[in-house]
C-alpha cells in the first residue's frame, strides 16, 4: 500500500511539474496533453501491471494517445450545428 500511494504521489507531482513547464512555453495544446498523458499513464501502467516495464510501455503509449486527443479536442472543439 506505501509503494502505491507514493507512487500516485510521484505521478501527481510529475505531472504538474510537466504542465507548469510546458505551460509557459509555446506548445499545442495536443502537445501538452501527450506529455501529461504519457507521464501520467506511465505511472498507472507501472503500478498496476505485474511486469512493471511492460505496464510503464503500455500505459505510456495509452495515455500519450488520450492526451494527445483531449489536448486537441481543447484547441478545436466540435462546432454546433
Amino acid at each position: 500500500m506505501r509503494k502505491l500511494f507514493f507512487l500516485l504521489s510521484l505521478i501527481i507531482i510529475i505531472t504538474l511539474s510537466v504542465q507548469g513547464v510546458y505551460s509557459q512555453t509555446r506548445k499545442s495544446h495536443g502537445a501538452k496533453g501527450a506529455i501529461i498523458g504519457g507521464v501520467a499513464g506511465a505511472g498507472v501502467g507501472a503500478a498496476v501491471s505485474h511486469d512493471k516495464s511492460k505496464g510503464a510501455i503500455i500505459g505510456g503509449v495509452v495515455g500519450a494517445g488520450a492526451g494527445y486527443a483531449i489536448g486537441h479536442k481543447k484547441k478545436y472543439p466540435r462546432k454546433k450545428r
